[in-house]
């Protein structure tokens, strides 16, 4: 059996792979190649991340082709139904990543009331010669401790969020159009947690209340944030979107942050990637990544050993 992991798999994926007798490639084909290079080399499981796509013409042509994986969560690179409707088998891996893109939500969170985004802009420009004046400059941060952070999206990603968020000290408020209730374990280093119970509230209720937002919801039709939800919310609101370009309406929130309706914004995912519209990129009350929410060391060993034990159990079983 082969395995093509087109855009890259962790060491622990390939071990775990090849000691059960699979044939694991990392080499990266590109797009307009990789059709031919499966079925010449007869590839029976194919591992994506983000920017390899799997459209209908792929999956007609590779009829051989068995296994159709993503590391990470969202499949919308992936004709999940079509494939399923061929006979393949569609898998990802939705709860490995959760802790990072947590952890990613709160660095911008972090970054953006004490204004490191743009600090390490001016800095090295300016920092030997204008310190007084940036010091100033970014004299007015706000503590995140007491404040209110409301999730859109309470999965598994959005509650990862509030754990951090309950130990930070900040109050949580959560919309999800298909969680009513849901219980928070917040686990301490020592063995020791505390479960807390959060009840979803409809979204214009969590925009209106909450002092930060984050986004944690997969790509939609139509914009999840737009102009008259920027209205919905406080003055001076910071708003995150780690979860997938296309869910906030780009051009709204440049109008939002120019108008002081939001004070700052952290964005991982884009409207127009892999080509972030220029406004967005050289905004200075915007912290930017580039995609980056799953990429740690941890996350991705557990990805790849993930996507191993279910090939494994498909394929060997």
């Amino acid at each position: 059996m082969k395995v093509l992991a087109n855009d890259g798999v962790s060491p622990s994926g390939i071990a775990a792979l090849e000691n059960a007798g699979f044939e694991v490639s990392t080499t990266t084909v590109a797009q307009e190649q990789l059709i031919n290079y499966l079925n010449d080399n007869h590839i029976d499981v194919l591992l994506v991340r983000s920017a390899t796509t799997v459209r209908k013409d792929l999956i007609d042509a590779c009829d051989h082709l068995k296994i159709i994986g993503r590391g990470g969560v969202g499949m919308d690179n992936i004709d999940v139904d079509y494939a399923r409707s061929k006979g393949k088998h569609v898998i990802n891996t939705p709860a490995a990543s959760s802790q990072s893109v947590a952890e990613l939500v709160f660095a911008h969170l972090f970054g953006g009331v004490r204004f490191l985004h743009d600090s390490n802009r001016n800095m090295p420009l300016d920092g030997d010669t204008r310190f007084k004046a940036l010091k100033k400059n970014y004299a007015k941060g706000v503590e995140l401790r007491g404040k209110t952070l409301g999730i859109i999206g309470f999965g598994r990603i959005g509650r990862e969020v509030a754990k951090i968020a309950l130990g930070v000290g900040m109050k949580v408020i959560a919309s999800d159009k298909f969680v009513g209730k849901a219980t928070v374990k917040v686990e301490f280093y020592n063995g020791q947690f505390i479960n807390v119970d959060i009840e979803t509230e409809p979204m214009k209720d969590v925009l209106k209340h909450a002092d930060f937002v984050t986004l944690h919801v997969p790509a939609q039709k139509d914009y999840v944030i737009g102009e008259k939800h920027f209205a919905l919310m406080k003055e001076g609101v910071g708003i995150v979107n780690a979860a997938r370009g296309g869910v906030i309406d780009e051009v709204a929130l440049v109008k939002a942050i120019e108008s002081g309706k939001v004070a700052f914004a952290g964005l991982d995912t884009f409207e127009e990637e892999p080509t972030p519209a220029v406004q967005v990129l050289m905004n200075g009350h915007i912290s930017l990544t580039p995609h980056i929410g799953a990429a740690t060391n941890e996350a991705q060993d557990r990805i790849g050993t993930e996507l191993a034990e279910q090939i494994i159990s498909i394929l060997k079983s």
